[in-house]
């Protein structure tokens, strides 16, 4: 008796196409009927391997980096699907540098996570790009000299900028001003270095007219910008130091990093409550000397410099002079003008004027002394001005009697210029 050997089962190396539902009866009977028909072909089919279309194929997104599994890369197209689907869900961006919040570092997180203080008061979501690059670091040094009014402000250098340029460099340069009270008057800035992120700029602005009542109100802010010659410039980031801070004499140095945005509630809240004092300080400061020789029997009068003038022409400058008069009127004698300095609202004159007049009856005049804007084929606009003698008081009246003691002594004071200093009955020429 012989047994027979079933048939060897097919080999793993090659995939088998199981038949299709639309099988001929023929077909299907001889198959039923076959005498060499195992039990097993009786059970469902195997499933048909998954088919991705052309467009699938190449539609695979590829990005740097590790590749997210895809569960079923169909779900990105749903025109191929007989039912409806939901879309998947959006990838997920890991941040893994340290993130800075107010001086905190901390590891990063994911988007979309936000991150909570202790009172749950601070919120910080990552959104974009942006909201989370390092910007750099200033260094500069502050020195505010007392004695002649003046704020040094040392602008050393930069590091680490955030890249402005397609180039993936900047052309920085800093910007100063005094708050409250920003304005063209009191903006300085460096010159531009050119496709650098590492500027060195060892460059000294001053500030002129800077008093002690203002270094325990204001704040400096220092901007650093990246400068562009087709379209606007624009802002990199910022820090700000509150100039009560600072001793008188000394030489101090920083080294802060850049914000994008540094609010200062203390110093809006002075500007509330001091509403007053800055009205009167955006008409500008006056720089005057005053010396009375007594062998020549003659007052001179130096007019110096100006401070912070309020801006009276539509491109934020004016074109400003000075004119001094010394009451009761003298005719000619007692009227002077300065050259006229062209668009500055910070000028420098360094001129000298004189009165031949005896100390006694100098001690009864009034030197008025008015600022004007110069308008070309127009009447000149007004712009401070302030008066020293007898009759004044505070610091005007002060600067006076120091010229009468000091004879032969140079005597400077800065002067606050106000609206009410116009001289009386002059016409603005």
């Amino acid at each position: 008796m012989s047994v027979s050997k079933p048939p060897p089962p097919p080999s793993t190396t090659h995939l088998t196409i199981p038949p299709s539902s639309t099988s001929t009866p023929s077909s299907t009977a001889s198959t039923a009927s076959s005498p060499s028909a195992t039990p097993h072909s009786t059970g469902p089919p195997p499933p048909s391997p998954v088919k991705i279309s052309m467009q699938e194929h190449f539609a695979i997104n590829v990005c740097p980096g590790p590749i997210l599994p895809i569960p079923q890369i169909s779900d990105f197209f749903p025109r191929f699907h007989d039912y409806p689907c939901t879309p998947p869900p959006p990838r997920e961006k890991k941040i893994l540098k340290e993130e800075t919040f107010n001086g905190e570092t901390g590891v990063g997180y994911k988007d979309g996570e936000r991150r909570l203080d202790n009172d749950g008061d601070r919120e910080e979501a990552i959104d974009s790009d942006d909201d989370d690059t390092y910007l750099g670091t200033l260094e500069f040094t502050l020195l505010f000299d007392q004695e002649n009014n003046c704020l040094h402000c040392t602008i050393h250098k930069a590091k680490g900028l955030k890249a402005m340029d397609s180039n993936g460099l900047a052309d920085p340069y800093v910007k100063l001003h005094l708050l409250p009270g920003a304005s063209k008057a009191n903006k300085l800035r460096t010159k531009t270095l050119k496709n650098t992120l590492n500027p060195v700029w060892n460059e000294t602005l001053m500030y002129h007219g800077i008093t002690a009542a203002d270094m325990t109100t204001k704040t400096l802010r220092l901007c650093v910008c990246d400068m562009d010659r087709l379209g606007r410039n624009e802002f990199i980031g910022e820090v700000r130091v509150a100039l009560k801070k600072l001793k008188e004499g000394e030489n101090k140095r920083y080294y802060m990093g850049l914000e994008r945005i540094a609010q200062n509630k203390e110093a809006n809240n002075q500007m509330v409550e001091q509403g007053t004092v800055v009205t009167e300080e955006e008409r500008g400061r006056i720089l005057v000397s005053l010396c009375y020789n007594t062998e020549k029997g003659c007052l001179l009068v130096g007019i110096i410099r100006c401070a912070h003038l309020a801006a009276m022409d539509s491109n934020g400058y004016s074109d400003p002079f000075v004119k001094i008069i010394l009451q009761p009127d003298m005719g000619k004698k007692s009227k002077y003008k300065t050259s006229v300095k062209k668009k500055t609202l910070n000028p420098e004159f360094n001129e000298e004027f004189s009165y031949e007049v005896t100390l006694d009856q100098l001690a009864k005049k009034t030197l008025e002394i008015s600022v004007w804007d110069y308008d070309l084929g127009m009447s000149n606009d007004f712009i401070g001005g302030v008066e020293l003698g007898i009759t004044a008081n505070g610091q005007r009246l002060r600067h006076w009697f120091d010229c009468l003691k000091n004879k032969g002594k140079k005597v400077e004071y800065w002067h606050t210029l106000t609206q009410q200093g116009a001289p009386s009955g002059d016409k603005p020429d």
